[in-house]
């Protein structure tokens, strides 16, 4: 029981976390993981594969 608490105390510790831009911040969200959007990507000449058929 002791480990099924820990686990989820950690996950909701995680959670919250990873949305403090979009909670806190005014008009924050959440980056996006598309390919298209990723500077990095677009110079290494990486492109999405939907986009490629």
């Amino acid at each position: 029981m002791k480990t099924l608490l820990l686990a989820c105390s950690i996950l909701a510790i995680a959670v919250v976390l990873l949305g403090v831009k979009v909670l806190f911040v005014k008009g924050g969200k959440f980056p996006s993981g598309h390919v298209h959007d990723s500077e990095a990507l677009r110079r290494k000449g990486i492109g999405c594969s939907h986009s490629n058929d």
